[in-house]
């Protein structure tokens, strides 16, 4: 597998091995012990904080060599890629600047809506600067469309992604995305800055949710 790849993730591999770059975790462990406050929501690991933090460091290293000489403009989308931004700025060996917006499409649902709404614009002027969008998840991409229309209309230099989760089978507009971290199935996950109406965002990997509303 290149290390540009995806890792792609399926449920029937929870219980078997995960090709390189990582191991999954078994199945059988489930939920770990130390997130027994979760009660019943979860259903299971989808990707460990090892996974995650592997898999980073690889997109960290390939964006630093497609970058040499030029860093980008990171740009995380708030909430839920804070927690992915935190962790892949410190995998760039470049000095890179950041920036954040906030933009609303889900509420308290686990779905999105698919109406954008802008909660925080970006403080720096992006045109002429090479922009590099960071995500946690891309679902149906209406949001990331939207985003990216809104931002183009800037005129920066160049406009790419950075995704840490794709979801299978969910686009309803075409994507490119020139950085995804993995390739998850079709079903709601919450954890490492995902979460569900605001909850479990502090979850160290990436779990199935099954719990209100799922």
């Amino acid at each position: 597998m290149g290390e540009g790849s995806p890792v792609k993730i399926s449920f029937s591999i929870w219980r078997e091995e995960l090709p390189l770059p990582c191991d999954a975790v078994s199945a059988s462990e489930q939920i770990p012990s130390h997130l027994a406050w979760t009660g019943e929501d979860l259903a299971g690991v989808v990707l460990s904080s090892e996974q995650i933090h592997q898999r980073t460091a690889e997109l960290g290293q390939q964006i630093a060599r497609d970058y040499a000489g030029n860093p980008p403009l990171l740009v995380c989308v708030l909430k839920g890629a804070v927690t992915f931004m935190s962790d892949l700025m410190r995998a760039i060996p470049l000095a890179v600047d950041i920036d954040f917006m906030a933009v609303s499409s889900y509420g308290a649902a686990t779905k999105s809506s698919g109406v954008v709404r802008i909660v925080k614009d970006l403080e720096a002027d992006i045109a002429g600067r090479d922009v590099l969008i960071v995500e946690d998840i891309v679902d149906s991409g209406l949001t990331l469309n939207y985003l990216r229309k809104y931002l183009s209309s800037r005129k920066p230099a160049s406009l790419e992604v950075c995704a840490l989760l794709l979801k299978e089978g969910e686009q309803r507009v075409e994507q490119s995305l020139r950085y995804v971290g993995f390739s998850i199935p079709s079903t709601f996950v919450v954890g490492y800055g995902l979460d569900v109406a605001e909850r479990y965002r502090n979850l160290d990997g990436i779990y199935t949710y099954k719990g209100e509303g799922s």
